[in-house]
């Protein structure tokens, strides 16, 4: 019996850097809305039970390598999708420059997503969760995501761009986890195959 395509998906969105400030990296999670309990345990899982938010800023690097890995070994590797993006440096307000690059985000998300994990052409009924910060309450991003959701390709499947503090969701932490993984090349501490390999992390231009 096939998928029914009505299913939602949720895409969890942090960043790495300030837009218009210097390079932004995003870092998303993509999962189907039925499945994120399950991969929510999975990181928790990792955690001491007294650690109620994780910052991927205030860890070392051997420490969030070490849980990644963990991580990307106890989830199943064919049920989400993680991404991480760069957006090199633009002339432009932050508030509008922020949300090109998450519509874009989503986009590649969206579609690589639907191949690997839904198995089918289309998607629909998307729902985007991002770390409350000052660009994505500012009124030039909700103008942006408007725009885009009239008729921006794939970005049209997704019904609502909701703010959230990321310390009530532990996907929207696993996001801040993606974001930060880029500093690893930055660094040539790693290539993208190696985040790709031990972390299931994916590079994406």
């Amino acid at each position: 019996m096939p998928r029914r395509l009505n299913k939602k998906v949720l895409c969890f969105i942090d960043e790495y850097g300030t837009a218009g400030v210097g390079d932004l990296y995003l870092g998303a999670v993509f999962v189907m809305a039925s499945e994120a309990g399950r991969i929510d345990k999975c990181l928790s899982d990792l955690l001491e039970p007294s650690v109620n938010e994780i910052h991927a800023g205030k860890m070392a690097d051997s420490s969030l390598q070490s849980l990644m890995q963990s991580f990307w070994m106890a989830a199943p590797p064919d049920r989400l999708v993680m991404i991480n993006r760069k957006l090199s440096v633009r002339s432009g307000p932050p508030p509008v420059l922020y949300p090109q690059a998450l519509i874009e985000m989503v986009k590649i998300g969206l579609k690589r997503f639907r191949t690997d994990v839904l198995g089918q052409t289309t998607i629909s009924n998307v729902e985007v969760i991002t770390d409350a910060n000052q660009h994505n309450g500012h009124s030039a991003f909700a103008a942006k995501i408007t725009k885009a959701h009239a008729g921006d390709g794939v970005f049209r499947a997704v019904n609502h761009v909701v703010r959230l503090d990321s310390a009530a969701s532990r996907l929207l932490q696993l996001a801040d986890l993606v974001a930060h993984s880029r500093k690893w090349i930055v660094g040539a501490e790693m290539n993208a195959a190696g985040l790709r390999d031990r972390f299931g992390i994916r590079i994406m231009p």
